[in-house]
């Protein structure tokens, strides 16, 4: 609660703009220190003989962990290909660090008292629920769930996640996580509440992330994206007239907010829709609100969804 309410107070510097480029600004003077630690590296290349001083200088990683279990996994064929992926993927991490390096100073211009996390990479064996986990001063990174959405070990994953899975989505993902554990939850009860909510978020990543696509944001392909702002009039008017804004249906979540591989308008052009559709409204809401109104993002946060849609004059235009 403390990180939160800290959190929110800096914010006050922070005023609305009405696109992305709008909210670029100059952090070339905000220092931030942080090392990335290459886990996997050290883990894959360890012999029996070198273990236990890999798990002195890595009790919170392996320190628990049983010799024979550590040993069974640098030893595992299909791991020490995610480690060879890996290597030749993400070579020296420069590019990444350079990304997160631009995050954490965007992070720091808001919010003084950020400290930027050390970076822990490693082979998480595909677990696709937790690809970042940032825990203050450290940010793990699963370095096999970002070798890109064609790799041969995505195979067996559906595109709309596997789309995702590239270097590029790893500053979207730490963002994410970050805001989450920063950002007061709210209890939503209508679809509309929900919608403006989440679109918070991705306002937030317009903040943070000023430089990175739309796309990459919310985790569209391009084609899809594309296939939204066309429809996006289309998609607005759906949610009018079917009453959608102030329902309470609880199935409303996974038909338009929950990642998924389309929405459910149950119309025969639901497959060319993305997942999600929903979030990416609210985004919307959310920017023409800013675009409109004199408000500093900490106002926006705390803001209620009801008086946020009524002043946002959001109405989409072919």
């Amino acid at each position: 609660m403390v990180r939160i309410i800290g959190f929110l107070l800096v914010l006050v510097l922070f005023f609305g703009c009405d696109d992305t480029s709008k909210n670029k600004i100059d952090v070339s003077n905000v220092e931030v220190d942080f090392k990335v630690d290459r886990f996997e590296k050290k883990f894959y290349k360890t012999s029996s003989s070198d273990l236990q001083k890999l798990k002195k200088e890595y009790a919170y990683m392996i320190g628990n962990v049983a010799d024979s279990i550590s040993l069974k996994r640098i030893n595992d064929k299909d791991e020490q290909f995610l480690f060879q992926q890996s290597d030749s993927v993400f070579g020296d991490f420069s590019d990444v660090k350079q990304n997160l390096i631009d995050l954490f100073k965007h992070i720091k211009y808001y919010n003084p008292s950020f400290k930027a996390p050390n970076v822990i990479t490693y082979i998480s064996n595909l677990d696709y629920d937790f690809p970042v986990i940032y825990a203050d001063s450290l940010l793990f990174v699963s370095l096999d769930m970002y070798l890109g959405k064609n790799n041969i070990v995505y195979k067996s994953f559906p595109n709309y996640l596997s789309e995702n899975y590239k270097k590029e989505r790893i500053v979207v993902d730490v963002a994410n996580d970050i805001i989450t554990q920063s950002y007061p939850k709210f209890k939503n009860r209508t679809f509309l509440e929900k919608m403006i909510n989440k679109g918070k978020y991705l306002y937030l990543l317009d903040a943070f992330l000023p430089s990175v696509s739309d796309d990459l944001k919310i985790g569209y392909s391009k084609e899809k994206l594309e296939w939204t702002k066309e429809n996006e009039i289309e998609i607005w008017k759906y949610f009018i007239e079917k009453e959608l804004l102030y329902s309470s249906d609880a199935k409303l979540n996974t038909r338009f907010l929950d990642n998924a591989p389309f929405s459910k308008f149950y119309l025969e052009s639901d497959k060319e829709s993305p997942g999600k559709i929903g979030v990416w409204v609210g985004w919307q809401i959310i920017r023409s609100y800013m675009k409109n109104n004199d408000v500093t993002l900490q106002q926006l946060i705390i803001k209620k969804p009801e008086e946020i849609y009524k002043k946002s004059k959001y109405k989409p235009r072919r």
